[in-house]
């Protein structure tokens, strides 16, 4: 595969908003990958590269978590996460869309009936047990508190009993050993789920295979919908290993990973046989480009992990690497500067020879994200995505359109 031309746009780049890609997907994957005891990050970082070098074009990432918007997006400020096609937030009860997270009004509507938040905080102030969680944790179809565990299991039946003499139409979820959620009936996470495989169905686009990834109690009903993969985490917490052990031990469809995080579902996508499991970051062979079956997303994926591994002075300061890189280059191929700066490409790889092992040392990692390769021929590639750099806690972005040609083609 050849590099035509590089170039760098904005800093912004807004796909269509609600929209879920044409047809149907491989795999559908929700996930929880942040493993807050992972100070590298490398887990996610391999998982990121495995992403977007072999799913992103056509399979769906779906975040799904128990934290509010706020919180969410303070996450996505710390961690080096990708962008997903969908987000479900606060436990279920709320659904956006792309990386402009374009609410579904849809669900809004379905989990507003029989639903009164002002009836919850009413019989919930009863409770002296219950401590209000921050304000930001407080949403239009979610209600959370604190409660010490030996006191959640009364608590839950008896204010279940009063909403219930109320009214209401509501469910208790008790997880983390300390986080009481109060949501409609219809809410959670697996009923979110449920909500969009059900809206998929209805586009002809329900993924092929999902895979659900938990570590807590508020995950539980994830692996009760039909027809899905499940993996728990090692560090899955103790009210979801209960669930699992009485409600579906020795269903071959849900396995515990006896690895971490983000490193848990690459080893279920390889358990279920779901499709590539090797993250590109796990591979040190730079030189060799796919010439069957040619994956843009593979090539810039590993071209950037060179990149890092460059600057780090974690590969060999080889004239045979300048040599393999101005191969893969078109010799008419341009890099162009956000700030309007031409340079070819060979002479891009001439300035990238100074930089060998100037980040040596320090917490520098580049990734990609949102990558889209567009086929403008057979042979031919118009690939964009956004290409992060991170240093410590600083963190800069770009975006970054190429035209990539298979080198078969360009020896015509």
């Amino acid at each position: 595969m050849r590099w035509s031309v590089g170039a760098w746009a904005s800093p912004e780049r807004v796909r269509k908003a609600g929209g879920v890609g044409g047809g149907r997907c491989r795999v559908g994957l929700r996930l929880e990958t942040v493993d807050h005891h992972d100070a590298e990050n490398l887990s996610l970082l391999r998982f990121n590269a495995l992403w977007e070098s072999n799913y992103r074009h056509d399979s769906l990432l779906v975040f799904s978590t128990g934290r509010s918007l706020t919180l969410y997006k303070e996450l996505r400020k710390e961690k080096p996460m990708l962008t997903p096609d969908i987000t479900i937030m606060s436990v279920g009860t709320e659904i956006t869309y792309g990386k402009s997270m374009v609410p579904d009004d849809g669900w809004f509507e379905i989990l507003s009936q029989k639903w009164d938040r002002n009836i919850v905080i009413e019989e919930a102030s009863k409770f002296s047990e219950l401590k209000p969680q921050a304000e930001t944790e407080q949403r239009p179809h979610k209600i959370s508190f604190y409660v010490e565990k030996e006191k959640a299991q009364q608590v839950t039946k008896d204010l279940s009993e009063r909403l219930e003499k109320r009214g209401l139409d509501a469910k208790i979820i008790y997880s983390g050993g300390i986080d009481l959620d109060i949501l409609p009936q219809g809410a959670g996470k697996g009923q979110a789920l449920a909500y969009l495989h059900k809206k998929f169905k209805s586009e002809g686009k329900l993924p092929i295979n999902t895979l659900v990834c938990g570590d807590s109690g508020n995950d539980a009903e994830l692996f009760s919908i039909p027809d899905v993969h499940g993996v728990m985490v090692s560090n899955a917490q103790e009210e979801l290993l209960q669930w699992h052990a009485q409600n579906a031990k020795g269903n071959p469809k849900i396995i515990h990973a006896t690895e971490r995080c983000a490193a848990g579902i690459i080893q279920a996508i390889s358990h279920f046989n779901l499709g590539p499991s090797i993250s590109p970051r796990d591979v040190m062979d730079f030189t060799e480009c796919q010439l069957e079956h040619v994956n843009p997303g593979h090539e810039i994926v590993k071209f950037y992990l060179f990149y890092e591994r460059w600057r780090r002075g974690e590969v060999e300061n080889s004239e045979s690497y300048y040599a393999s890189l101005k191969v893969v280059c078109h010799p008419s191929g341009v890099f162009i500067h956000p700030s309007g700066e031409e340079l070819s490409l060979h002479d891009s790889i001439d300035k990238l020879k100074k930089c060998y092992g100037d980040r040596q040392g320090t917490k520098y990692r580049v990734w990609v994200d949102r990558l889209l390769p567009t086929r403008i021929s057979n042979d031919a590639w118009l690939v964009s995505f956004d290409k992060w750099e991170s240093t410590g806690e600083e963190r800069q972005c770009g975006v970054v359109t190429t035209l990539l040609r298979s080198k078969a083609s360009a020896r015509l």
